[in-house]
């Protein structure tokens, strides 16, 4: 198939796919990690075409069996351009295509909520300071990264959406069918689902 990853990093997902013989196309906003995903592509020797693009602004148009935006890569834009991901989504896809993509669930994120998070390895610290806003949807956090003894403070936030919001925003952007898991073995997503793991279809061309 013709494969879309969107928010491709280093090409984990983009050059695994090529293994299998899929022809996949990688997009990514930062420079470095495509520059990564490039190279590992060579040591596999398998070819990915990567494009530095941000997927606010991307213009394929029916090109593609299968759209995929993996591990939480969805929702750090104003609600008007996330709506517009996905409308680019659409318009990328072949008619009947499929897109995938994975994110919290906001329900359950919020009973679950921990305001500090601290994550350490070696002599390097991590360190998530985390809201919530109800009245938008969002979590922000205002992470410091301490690496060699040097501060940096990398603040961003998330919209996280709950099934029906989710639901109702692929059908504006283009999508016809939708169905939300709860992993990735295939269980429909519950209350107590931690994540959700969103299959959506572009309407099929009538005859």
């Amino acid at each position: 198939m013709r494969i879309l990853d969107l928010a491709c990093g280093h090409g984990r997902h983009a050059n695994y796919l090529a293994e299998l013989g899929h022809r996949v196309t990688g997009v990514d906003i930062t420079a470095g990690l495509l520059e990564i995903a490039k190279k590992d592509a060579e040591e596999r020797e398998v070819t990915v075409k990567y494009i530095q693009e941000d997927m606010r602004e991307i213009s394929f148009k029916d090109e593609f069996d299968r759209v995929l935006l993996l591990y939480t890569s969805f929702g750090y834009f104003e609600d008007e351009e996330n709506l517009r991901v996905l409308e680019n989504v659409a318009q990328a896809l072949k008619p009947g295509g499929l897109f995938c993509f994975d994110t919290h669930n906001r329900d359950v994120f919020l009973k679950h909520f921990l305001p500090y998070i601290v994550t350490e390895k070696e002599n390097d610290l991590m360190i998530d300071r985390i809201t919530f806003d109800s009245a938008t949807g969002r979590m922000y956090n205002r992470r410091i990264v301490i690496r060699n003894s040097k501060r940096k403070d990398k603040p961003f936030f998330v919209r996280f959406y709950n099934p029906t919001e989710l639901r109702n925003l692929l059908r504006d952007g283009g999508f016809k069918w939708c169905k939300i898991y709860g992993d990735w073995d295939g269980n429909l997503v519950t209350s107590d689902s931690r994540r959700m793991i969103v299959v959506a279809k572009k309407e099929e061309v009538k005859s």
